[in-house]
């Protein structure tokens, strides 16, 4: 039986124009993409060490931050049409682009093999299953899992104007039943924290547990009519979608000692809900992971055949899946964390500094294998966020845009002045 046709989704080009899709579609697909399981684990690390009225501070500035450079990624993409694959051929050459290929699919196949083996294990352990339905399961969501991501930008959106909606309502109704049972704004007020935690640690988790897909935030981005429209989705999914994960795992930790809302609606007598929350959650997310990691696939292998990588990056995420290694790669990729903002840094100095606020079309850019400025900077960056004792990815991105303009002025790279 032949799979259908995948869209193409521009893999190695500027999406055009006649292409752009409208800000209701693009802020859904986001917001669907940020309404992630992991964050809301975030969140209840936070929620058992800060007391309420600091928590809500931190977790406007932790996610105002990572809107803000999700934002600014967002707004390049729109105005040039190209992912951060692409433009990271500006950055760091043609062949060097290889290496912000390799960290960004790495990173993403490996959360879509953890999301692949949280549902499969999820379903075993709540519907009491055999263990050996595990597998079997690993399986059918490792590939049902992609088939909206093989589809291309409407799969996503479709699934998105479904899915963002309903999982909202269930959110709303989860926090009015936690609210009711913690006591309002009192009784919530009045918990103590139960762990420390400083500030510095706190955006660190809100910042690190999602930067790797705010630096890819463009892969959708890029389909926006206007950067104005950009930037605002990407705020809006960043910014509250996220946050409202973040808030909704801390509430969840208060009030029943569990940051997961699935594990809380199930608490809350609303089993068959949570398992619906989990499939819906997991599946927005994993179809856009999947989705980055042939964005990144189609630049290294330089193919337009975006559907098919799509299908071999699930194959590799469910093999890792079943290998168990998902208990081993997550705080493999939380570290891996520390090493991609800078590369976001890196694409950002690049396009104001030195492109001057414009990139050449691709087809016609004559580009060297490797650039050194953009390839020392990251370097440079990414080690010092890796040493630093203070919000390292805050930090890589600091350093970024601080060394990328000096790298180019000591090896003799001038700006380049937008084309007339």
């Amino acid at each position: 039986m032949a799979l259908p046709q995948a869209d193409n989704d521009y893999p190695l080009s500027e999406v055009p124009d006649d292409a752009r899709k409208p800000f209701a579609s693009l802020a859904l697909l986001l917001l669907g993409f940020t309404f992630f399981t992991a964050t809301m684990f975030a969140g209840g690390q936070l929620g058992a060490a800060f007391p309420l009225g600091e928590l809500l501070a931190l977790i406007v500035v932790g996610n105002l931050l990572l809107g803000i450079y999700a934002a600014a990624i967002a707004g390049i993409a729109a105005r040039s049409g190209l992912s951060t694959a692409l433009m990271s051929r500006f950055a760091l050459g043609e062949r060097g682009s290889a290496l912000s290929d390799l960290l960004l699919g790495i990173t993403q196949v490996g959360w879509y093999a953890w999301g692949v083996a949280t549902i499969a294990n999820v379903l075993v352990s709540t519907l009491e299953l055999p263990p050996g339905w595990s597998a079997p399961l690993m399986v059918l969501f490792g590939f049902g899992f992609c088939f909206t991501a093989f589809v291309g930008y409407r799969g996503l959106a479709l699934l998105s104007n479904v899915a963002v909606p309903a999982m909202a309502l269930l959110i709303a109704i989860s926090m009015i039943i936690a609210w009711r049972d913690g006591g309002g704004w009192t009784g919530l007020a009045a918990i103590a924290p139960s762990a420390g935690l400083g500030w510095a640690a706190g955006i660190t988790i809100i910042f690190g547990t999602f930067v790797s897909g705010a630096t890819q935030a463009s892969n959708w981005s890029r389909f926006a009519r206007t950067p104005r429209q950009a930037i605002t989705a990407t705020l809006l999914a960043f910014f509250i979608g996220n946050g409202l994960m973040v808030l909704i795992g801390a509430v969840g930790a208060l009030v029943y000692q569990q940051p997961d809302v699935v594990a809380v609606l199930i608490l809350q007598g609303l089993a068959v809900v949570g398992l619906a929350m989990l499939f819906l959650n997991l599946w927005t997310t994993q179809d856009n992971t999947i989705y980055n990691f042939a964005a990144a696939g189609c630049n290294l292998l330089r193919t337009r055949q975006r559907g098919w990588v799509t299908l071999g990056g699930a194959a590799i995420g469910t093999l890792l899946a079943l290998a168990g290694m998902d208990t081993l790669l997550v705080p493999f990729l939380i570290a891996l964390g520390t090493c991609i903002p800078p590369l976001g840094g890196v694409i950002i100095a690049d396009y104001v500094f030195l492109r001057r606020g414009h990139y050449p079309r691709l087809d016609v850019a004559r580009l060297p294998a490797f650039h050194l400025p953009g390839l020392g900077a990251y370097a440079l960056a990414t080690l010092g966020a890796w040493f630093s004792p203070w919000v390292p990815p805050l930090v890589g991105i600091a350093l970024a845009l601080a060394l990328y303009p000096l790298c180019c002025r000591c090896l003799g790279q001038r700006s380049m002045k937008p084309a007339l």
